[in-house]
């Protein structure tokens, strides 16, 4: 029997409409890719600033992150305490909400520092995949304009100071935070992990300990000014059908994503997550 053509897009088009779970279809508005069923469980409306805080309430004293490599241990407050000094010593930088920080480094615990000190003060955390090279380091850095970056001092076979500094040689006699770099107009402020220093870097230990008392007096004014819906972080797709796009989240869709997924795989604070 021949395939009738309208009747196989006719049958496609209802199945693609057909809400699931029984929720109710609602069709696009003014043409808008946006469309909306049913909610069972309402979207949480909260920033990652204020999420960490209730947490620090409920569980204050008790494990919230372990570096095991690193030897590296955080309770609830000690994690919101380190948090605070680094947001506090972004400020002092002279980053202002909306700067893009990028970071190029392994798991490592000032991973997560930067993740929530960035989100304290409204800046977005840049995610440089860590097996990029000079290439896709160029174009990232480049492509959302990175005024700041966090970076370790290498990874596996990758030399990451090495591929600042090629993309960047003017920062071997930059003032730390001054960088003015022909390649990387935007990018004005490096911060390295690990104990050394290097020329034209801040250290990260020192970006810690570098705030005074107004910059640490303004964190809760700025955070309570920041909304659900602020971008927080942009990550960059794998750039399989042509060059990385990045892709921005909000403070909502980190939260809500973290909820769901702790929901359905039904974790608690006795659980461990590795």
């Amino acid at each position: 029997m021949p395939i009738n053509l309208d009747e196989l897009k006719n049958a496609t088009n209802l199945r693609s409409r057909r809400p699931r779970n029984g929720a109710s279809f609602v069709a696009p508005v003014d043409g808008r890719a946006h469309v909306s069923g049913e909610r069972t469980v309402p979207l949480l409306q909260q920033t990652i600033p204020a999420l960490l805080s209730d947490s620090v309430s409920k569980y204050g004293t008790l494990d919230a992150a372990v570096f095991v490599e690193q030897d590296k241990r955080f309770t609830w407050s000690e994690l919101s305490d380190t948090v605070d000094a680094l947001a506090a010593g972004f400020l002092a930088l002279g980053l202002a909400k909306g700067d893009r920080v990028g970071i190029w480094s392994p798991n490592r615990w000032e991973w997560l520092v930067t993740q929530f000190a960035t989100a304290r003060i409204g800046l977005i955390l840049v995610n440089i995949n860590p097996a990029y090279r000079l290439v896709e380091l160029d174009y990232a850095l480049n492509k959302v304009g990175c005024k700041a970056l966090v970076t370790s001092a290498e990874f596996k076979n990758s030399d990451y100071l090495g591929m600042i500094e090629t993309l960047a040689p003017e920062i071997a006699t930059a003032t730390p935070g001054k960088l003015d770099a022909k390649k990387l107009p935007a990018l004005k402020i490096v911060i390295r992990m690990g104990e050394e220093n290097s020329p034209g870097m801040f250290n990260f230990a020192d970006v810690l300990a570098m705030a005074g008392r107004d910059e640490h007096d303004s964190l809760d004014r700025i955070s309570e000014g920041l909304k659900p819906g602020d971008a927080i972080n942009i990550q960059f797709t794998s750039g399989t059908t042509g060059a990385p796009k990045g892709a921005t989240l909000t403070h909502n869709n980190i939260v809500n994503n973290g909820n769901f997924v702790t929901s359905a795989i039904r974790l608690t604070a006795d659980d461990r997550l590795c």
